[in-house]
């Protein structure tokens, strides 16, 4: 599934708090979101309903609007947003390359997953619906949002995203 290149948006913030980052999701958030969160002994898998248990080192959440992702440093959190969509948030600033504003290209592409039980997941990779219930991985519809640099077509970013229904 290859589409027409699109304006897409890239913003980043740094240290932001645990509960920031709640916030900036209950924003972003639309019933087609997912979360894949990394932690010190494993991953999530990909999730529909934000972990209650948090203590994460990285994560993000995803829709077909955008991508947000955050990792942990010792004082807090960086945030990053890859969007198709421009988004006016608190503290957020628009990616430069050297005080040159980027313009973004996106472009859509099929997703492929890695088999279930890949050795880089020794607990296995799972998909987990409403209420934390195993859903089958066909049953998600993702796919990888590029977003390359218009001056230089380097592409920096691989966004995970919902195809729209």
């Amino acid at each position: 599934m290859k589409e027409n290149s699109l304006t897409g948006y890239v913003y980043h913030k740094q240290l932001v708090s645990s509960q920031e980052i709640k916030t900036l999701i209950d924003k972003l958030l639309n019933s087609e979101s997912y979360y894949f969160l990394r932690y010190s002994y494993g991953v999530s898998g990909v999730c529909m309903e934000f972990p209650v248990d948090r203590g994460e080192i990285e994560g993000q959440m995803f829709n077909a609007i955008c991508e947000l992702r955050w990792k942990k440093y010792k004082t807090g959190y960086e945030v990053l947003l890859l969007s198709k969509q421009e988004f006016k948030l608190d503290g957020f600033e628009k990616l430069v390359d050297n005080s040159r504003e980027i313009s973004w290209l996106i472009c859509d592409h099929n997703a492929y997953w890695h088999e279930l039980d890949e050795a880089r997941y020794p607990r296995g990779f799972i998909f987990k619906g409403k209420n934390n219930q195993p859903i089958k991985r066909e049953d998600i519809s993702i796919k990888q949002r590029y977003f390359k640099d218009s001056a230089t077509a380097t592409v920096h970013f691989v966004a995970l995203a919902i195809n729209e229904k």
